[in-house]
This record gives C-alpha cells, structure tokens and sequence, in this order.
C-alpha cells in the first residue's frame, strides 16, 4: 500500500495543490488527526472584543448584584446606555490558565494554552461563520489593534488579523480596478476547478485504502463541499458593488503611544462594517504593549502599570488607560444604538462581548474574567456576579449569543447551556 500512496499525498491541478489528510494507509498506525446583502429584518450580529492587559477588576465590578448596582468608575461611561449592557463576574474558562497565554484561548476555551502541546480548537466567531458566513461578503472579519488574533479555525490555526484600518477599509469599500476585480474572479474560479478534481482524485484514492480511512475521506469531502458553497458565495459577491459609504479612506495611525486615536479609528471601521452588514461576525484584539499611552497623568509603559503589585501610583495611571478604553467602547455602543435597522437599533442587533483573558493581570490569574455582555436580544442592565466555586463556564455565555445568531445550539466548548441570569428579550 506504501507503494501506492506516499505518506503526504498531494491532490494537484494545475498550481494548486491540496493535501489529503493523514490515513493509516499512509502511515501504517493509527490516523493522525489532521492539521488544520443587507436586509431591513431581523439580521443578528456577534462582535468580540479582548483587552489583552486586562481590566482592573476592583474599578469595574460593583459590590451589588442585580439591576440596582451602584456605578463603578469604569462603568460610569458606559450610563447613558446602563439598560444596554450587563456586567458579569466570576467567569472564567475551566482549565484555561498560562497568565497571557490564555489570550489564545479567549474565544475558544481550549485547555492549557501555555503547554507546549497545545492544540487550539475553534473560535466561536468562526464556529458560526460555519453556517451563517455566506449571509454576507466577508463570512468574518479577524481585526487586531496591533497583536495577533483572537479567531482560530476548526483545526485550531489562527486566522491572520487585519491590523491597518485604512487596508480594512479598502477591503469593505473599495472596488479595485477592473483587472483586480477580475484577477479575484480568475481566483474564485480557479478554486470552484480545483474542487472538482479533487472530488475524482479522493474517489480514486478510496478505492485503494480500507473501511476507517473511507470514513476519514468522507469527512474530508465534507469539508471540500462546504468549501466549494464559500466558493460560489464568493463568486456571487464578486460581482456585487460593494457599499458606499460618507467616509474619506482612512489613514493609518502608527504612534503606537497614540491609543484613543488608533483606538477610536478601529471602532469606527467596525461601526462601519455593521452598518453596512458587510459581515455580522467580528472579533478584535485591543491595544496593549509597552508604550506609554499618550494621556494625561500617564508617564509609565502600559504593560508595566498592569503588573502594578497594588502599587497605588500604578493603579492611578492604569486607571487612567483603561478608562479611557471604557470610553471609546460606550462611542461604540452609543454609535450602534443611534443607528435603526427595522424595528431594532444596530445594537439591539448585535451582541457584544468585552472583556479579557486575565482576571489579575498583575498576578497572571486567568480566574474571575471581567466580562461585559452589551446589545444583541437579551434584558440587560445588571450586575449578573457568580460566586466562584458555583460559576459557570464562560462558554456558556457563547452559547446564548450563538443561540442569539439564530443557532440551533446548546454546547461550545466548556459550555453546556446558556448563561443563567441573561435572559433573552
């Protein structure tokens, strides 16, 4: 059997080439897993957002529950619109620890990221991308604030974010000459080929292995079926003109020590993007290095404050970082209320989750995550706290803004069930 199928066999056409995945026929043991328009009516959107330094827990989380909470400093920016989110503490994912490392994890809730054997599993994001991404031009949009990415695929690869808000913009709202619009139709079509010929090629190959690797080639002709339904979404939504919108392209901000602004240009390409239902599926990964934040008050490097040790002048500085991330997220949120899509205001559509990997980002502690549920249809308005030996896992409120989506779905990762107490409106 070596002799007829080497132990990577290629499926090729033309330049393109498509690995088969790893069957016992190939090794001799054991399989190895292998590596890996918009309408006016009721359009639901999820959108993810990660401060990868943290968020001083003791300035956010009030010290009642329910709907009567007493205004935290990090909270008090967020009033205008208090009936719009909840604030939620106790979360965590189980088994997720390794301080930054958890940041991998975020989306996910994959166990042990710090390990070396870590394999990471599917984001939520791109777990509904799965079923509702040909909804839209972009099945997803991956966007990062200088870092890496919170979106990682069903075999656990990262999904390259997009960095550069004036590159975002081109991508939602620039046609592109004639010839780039038909280099990318050539490439649409290019691939639709490749799928044909790599449905004869496997059918070749499962004549020649035995009972479980059929089965394992049927799993990867499933994969290559949903791919081949992307491909003629994307064909479709190559022809289409793209959105018009009353905005001048974009400049890049590339004074890292300039967070409101970089920030707040960010947010924007993001309102955008829902506002014109270029995708209803976005994550980003916030701002967080060692510069030192251009704000008033603030003369320390922003990852050296969030390891503060509860050194008071530490926390004061810090404070002032993250207050002013609070800030630009209620522009955001007040942005996507202001804005009708129907019945519903572009918020009302969209579920928001904000939050962070570390609970204690001066200890590394990945335990009692602050967490913050806005928009999407859901009674919000309160503090939901769980104590920590009763809590939930954090998936579980995934599973409710999947269910949000419209998503027949009653487990992601770790969770087992909706998020007791966010009830849908």
């Amino acid at each position: 059997m070596r002799s007829v199928l080497r132990r990577r066999t290629m499926l090729r056409g033309g330049a393109v080439s498509m690995a088969l995945p790893m069957l016992q026929s190939m090794s001799g043991g054991a399989a190895a897993a292998a590596p890996g328009g918009s309408g006016k009516g009721d359009v639901r959107r999820m959108l993810a957002i990660c401060a990868p330094l943290g968020i001083h827990t003791p300035y956010l989380f009030p010290s009642q529950s329910g709907t009567d909470y007493e205004v935290t400093p990090y909270l008090e920016p967020l009033q205008p619109l208090r009936d719009k989110f909840t604030v939620i503490s106790g979360l965590h994912h189980p088994d997720v620890d390794g301080g930054h490392s958890a940041e991998k994890s975020f989306l996910t809730g994959a166990a042990h990221p710090g390990q070396p054997s870590f394999q990471n599993t599917i984001s939520v994001d791109q777990f509904a991308a799965e079923q509702i991404g040909h909804q839209t031009r972009f099945a997803s949009l991956a966007l990062s604030a200088g870092r890496s990415s919170l979106s990682y695929t069903r075999s656990g690869v990262q999904i390259p974010a997009q960095s550069r808000p004036s590159q975002l913009f081109a991508k939602l709202f620039l046609a592109g000459t004639p010839a780039e619009q038909a280099d990318q139709i050539r490439r649409i079509e290019d691939g639709q080929s490749i799928m044909d010929l790599v449905r004869d090629q496997t059918r070749g190959v499962a004549r020649r292995v035995g009972r479980q690797d059929n089965q394992t080639l049927d799993q990867y002709l499933t994969s290559v079926r949903e791919l081949e339904q992307r491909l003629v979404s994307a064909a479709q939504w190559a022809t289409q003109p793209k959105p018009v919108v009353d905005r001048k392209p974009p400049t890049d901000i590339t004074d890292r020590a300039d967070f409101t602004g970089s920030m707040g240009l960010m947010f924007e390409m993001i309102f955008l993007a829902i506002q014109t239902d270029s995708t209803r599926l976005i994550t980003l990964i916030g701002a967080g290095g060692n510069e030192v934040v251009s704000l008033k008050g603030v003369d320390d490097g922003w990852h050296n404050l969030s390891h503060h040790g509860r050194n008071p002048e530490k926390i004061e500085m810090l404070a002032i970082i993250e207050r002013e991330e609070m800030r630009l997220f209620g522009e955001l949120l007040s942005k996507l209320e202001a804005v009708r899509e129907g019945e519903h205001s572009l918020l009302d559509q969209t579920a928001i989750l904000m939050g962070s990997n570390l609970g204690n980002a001066s200890s590394h502690n990945n335990t009692n995550l602050p967490i913050i549920a806005a928009g999407g249809h859901f009674r919000q308005g309160q503090h939901l706290r769980f104590e920590a030996e009763k809590s939930p896992p954090l998936g579980n409120l995934m599973v409710s803004y999947l269910q949000h989506l419209g998503l027949a779905v009653d487990q992601f990762s770790s969770g087992v069930g909706t998020l007791t107490g966010l009830q849908p409106s």
